[in-house]
């Protein structure tokens, strides 16, 4: 689906703006604050960071993209797609997605706790191949 048939699908108007917030993130697959804003100035100088911080909390209001948080880093954002967790290298900071449905332990969590799960993230810490080599 393009970007602005994204935004649109998910009731945000296509702001230029917008459309390159979700072209970087999609690029990047996974991108902190400070990138994104970084990467955005070069085709939006005067936007600010009040500006990129409210278009990304509108997106995640609706469930357009999601914040991953990595114990020690920064959060990184993505644009939501099918289930799945997340591998981060303890050495480089690689962030990837594994697939994995975490709907599943989240039901578990349910059943076993009686409580009312919203939300369920997992990111699991490791030394990637290449950090392995060195």
């Amino acid at each position: 689906m393009k970007h602005q048939q994204l935004l649109q699908h998910h009731q945000l108007k296509a702001t230029p703006q917008r459309i390159a917030i979700i072209e970087l993130m999609h690029h990047a697959g996974h991108i902190s604050i400070d990138d994104l804003y970084r990467d955005i100035r070069e085709k939006f100088a005067s936007i600010s960071l009040a500006t990129l911080y409210k278009n990304v909390h509108s997106m995640m209001s609706v469930n357009l993209i999601r914040e991953v948080k990595i114990s020690g880093q920064k959060a990184k954002y993505e644009i939501e797609k099918m289930p799945h967790a997340h591998v981060v290298c303890k050495a480089c900071g690689e962030l990837k997605d594994i697939a994995f449905d975490p709907a599943v332990l989240m039901q578990e969590t349910i059943r076993e706790s009686d409580y009312a799960a919203e939300e369920v993230s997992i990111v699991i810490s490791g030394i990637c191949p290449q950090c392995q080599k060195i």
